[in-house]
């Protein structure tokens, strides 16, 4: 969510951010909130003149009837009577006012980092740059389902009949691949200076609304009947929510944490799920990490996050690539964000693995997180990036580590959270 004064002192430049992200649609919001804004602050002033206009009224009743005016003090007390009920009137109509306001302002979207490139959707995302060198191996590699199933670790037959696509068992020494990752991500992203957290897995409806447009909580969310909340889709949900309300010291920030947690997404869309392997599913596990910090820190935290990422998959032999998101693909909270991609040598192409984003203070406005300092309390600016979300993250391993008679090599990294263990054997 935007400033309002931004709306009331340049709406072209609202208007045309909302004309470079191709949401026309969204366009007579800017105009709404300006007139409802004005009508808000009339609104406002009136009331402010009415409750002046009450306490010197008022302050006149106990003199009058203290000098025996009782006839005078009535009249008074009927005019603040009458007040009274024109003020009760005039908060309903600012409370009116307010809340139209803010629904039209949780629509509009954030103003973009001007570095951002222009297109209509992730077709015209733009590459930024490759770490290390895709590689194409002289022999066929199998669908990842199938080298995974060959190893003993897959059965999605199983999971439908308990719970139907989109779900998956992982076993053996797969299912303990898996939770490697994830024990390497968390302690990797600790020695980067990051605290490491176990959040809360289910949220309340204000927490949702507060990190994510309607559209995405639509399209993602899974909410919990008969209850006021939701399934996370990511951890950065709940650890951004953790700061709502709250006013943070200058000399607290930055706050950098990292956190792990199962997901649960919809997958509502255009890309569907995926019948038989582990791309897209209902279900996965995640290490994010999220940074509060300074305004004027925040593109710098940006570009150190999108790294770790980076680093984090090249130290298990997986070549990657950094891919801007263009204005038509940028959710419409964030001003910046872009995407790693691992290379799968099977597919020939990049596949998504993480996701980083700067969100400028959009979500610290809609949960109001504020730091205090000497100048008085300003919104702070979040950040969030994906370490890994796995068994996607999982794809882009074994693909690149898969070895011609079937097995897979186990990256060095993760040997000591495998007892040691250098390969994976395909199940005789």
């Amino acid at each position: 969510m935007i400033d309002i004064k931004l709306i009331r002192e340049n709406p072209d430049l609202v208007k045309e951010n909302i004309k470079k992200k191709f949401q026309d649609q969204k366009l007579p919001l800017v105009d709404e909130v300006i007139e409802l804004d004005k009508k808000s602050r009339e609104a406002t002033l009136k009331g402010d003149s009415l409750r002046s206009s009450r306490n010197s009224l008022s302050s006149q009743i106990g003199v009058l009837i203290k000098n025996g005016n009782k006839d005078e003090a009535e009249k008074i007390k009927k005019q603040v009577q009458d007040i009274n009920k024109e003020l009760e009137k005039n908060e309903k109509l600012e409370e009116k006012y307010s809340e139209e306001i803010k629904s039209r302002m949780m629509k509009i979207p954030n103003i973009m980092d001007p570095s951002v490139p222009i297109g209509k959707d992730d077709s015209e995302n733009v590459e930024v740059q490759r770490f290390g060198e895709p590689v194409i191996p002289s022999f066929e590699i199998p669908h990842h389902a199938d080298i995974i199933t060959r190893l003993g670790g897959l059965d999605k037959e199983s999971a439908g009949r308990t719970s139907g696509v989109g779900f998956y068992y992982l076993l053996g020494n797969v299912a303990r691949l898996h939770e490697a990752v994830l024990a390497y991500a968390r302690d990797y992203m600790i020695n980067n200076g990051f605290t490491y957290a176990i959040p809360p897995f289910m949220i309340r409806s204000d927490v949702v609304t507060g990190v994510m447009s309607f559209e995405e909580m639509d399209a993602m969310m899974y909410k919990i009947e008969g209850e006021d909340l939701y399934l996370i889709g990511t951890s950065e949900h709940s650890m951004i929510g953790k700061f709502k309300d709250q006013i943070i010291k200058k000399e607290e920030l930055p706050i950098k944490m990292t956190s792990y947690s199962p997901c649960f997404r919809k997958e509502i869309g255009s890309h569907g799920l995926e019948e038989r392997g582990l791309y897209r599913l209902h279900q996965f596990e995640k290490q994010e990490m999220i940074v509060l910090c300074e305004p004027e820190e925040s593109m710098d935290y940006y570009n150190k996050m999108w790294k770790l990422t980076v680093d984090f998959f090249r130290s298990m032999n997986v070549p990657v690539r950094q891919l801007e998101c263009c204005s038509g693909d940028l959710a419409d909270l964030k001003v910046k964000s872009c995407d790693v991609e691992a290379w799968s040598p099977r597919q020939q192409k990049y596949f998504e693995v993480g996701s980083c984003s700067n969100l400028s203070d959009a979500q610290a406005r809609r949960l109001g997180i504020r730091v205090k300092s000497d100048k008085g309390n300003y919104y702070l600016h979040t950040l969030n990036n994906t370490v890994v979300a796995t068994p996607r993250g999982l794809i882009g391993i074994i693909e690149n580590n898969y070895n011609e008679d079937g097995s897979v090599t186990v990256p060095e990294v993760l040997r000591p959270y495998m007892g040691g263990l250098e390969k994976i054997e395909p199940v005789k």
